[in-house]
């Protein structure tokens, strides 16, 4: 198929410009067409127009009045989430086919995680890509439970504060109620918890993540380590930098600790430990926090416009 879907890139702080350059790069079924900012001095737009993409610094309204909107399919929206649920609202009313792709914690949509359930909301009009945490954590949640009930899963961000923007900072109070539900809902524990640490030491750390899973005494450890690697090489397809940073670790908890929203239960407790290294496209590579949210992006809307084209031409 050499058609692609036409896309646009709505806010031009790190997330929307590090997108527009993996989509440049590597997009095979979507191309870049326009990027949308509220400031006329943006980098993101200062370099998009450089790379030939149409620009607009009047928000979602600009990006109507552009000539290129009639063939815009795909809208990804990296600005935050109350942002979000306005321009869906808005540009659904003009487009009411448009597909967007959230890279906020609004979670109008459906939550996605590509390795995990990215088959499954191949035809939603939005779909939410959760957070950076969990992008980076619930594949793991997810690969235990698919070994053995998982009670609770418990995960911990590590970011350099250097990587958090406007937007993140602005989405603190979403990104854990966002992660915690995803948690439940697409890794499949029975109660989930999502802590974000803001690292602020020089020189900035790459960003890092842990796993706690509580699950049944019994469970298989051999099969929980199998599903974990294979899970971790599943999300390596789209970010090469995703890596485990030792073995997994059991610990047999029989004194039945207390568990939020669980209570007292005794288990096994699963921990994971996770390093994300960015592609160093546009951002650092310690900002592995935001690569992981773009690239997960790309490849949901890639699998999406690959479903739509192929339907197109049959």
């Amino acid at each position: 198929m050499s058609k692609k879907l036409k896309a646009a890139i709505i806010g031009s702080g790190n997330i929307g410009t590090d997108l527009m350059i993996k989509i440049l790069r590597h997009g095979r079924h979507i191309e870049i067409a326009a990027m949308v900012g509220i400031d006329p001095n943006s980098d993101g737009l200062a370099r998009a127009a450089r790379m030939g993409v149409a620009v607009t610094h009047e928000g979602v309204e600009g990006l109507t009045r552009m000539p290129v909107f009639a063939d815009i399919d795909v809208v990804f929206d990296a600005t935050s989430a109350s942002a979000h649920v306005d321009n869906d609202a808005f540009l659904r009313q003009l487009k009411p086919g448009i597909r967007m792709v959230d890279l906020t914690p609004a979670a109008i949509g459906p939550y996605c995680v590509p390795v995990v359930n990215g088959d499954a909301h191949l035809d939603a009009p939005n779909v939410n890509m959760v957070t950076c945490g969990g992008q980076a954590t619930i594949p793991m949640v997810a690969a235990v439970a698919r070994v053995a009930p998982v009670a609770y899963g418990e995960i911990v961000a590590s970011i350099s504060s250097r990587s958090a923007g406007p937007g993140t900072r602005a989405n603190i109070d979403e990104f854990t109620e966002t992660t915690s539900r995803a948690i439940e809902e697409v890794g499949g524990a029975r109660k989930g918890k999502a802590i974000i640490v803001l690292n602020p030491a020089e020189p900035p750390l790459m960003m890092r993540d842990t796993v706690y899973c509580m699950t049944v005494l019994d469970a298989d450890q051999d099969a929980i380590r199998r599903s974990v690697a294979e899970m971790a090489a599943a999300v390596q397809q789209y970010v090469p930098g995703y890596r485990l940073k030792q073995e997994v670790q059991f610990d047999r908890l029989e004194e039945a600790p207390n568990l939020p929203g669980i209570g007292r239960m005794a288990g096994l407790k699963v921990s994971v430990f996770l390093e994300v290294e960015g592609a160093a496209h546009y951002l650092p590579a310690y900002a592995g926090n935001l690569d992981i949210m773009t690239s997960a992006a790309l490849n949901t809307a890639e699998r999406m416009a690959e479903r739509r084209l192929s339907a197109s031409a049959a």
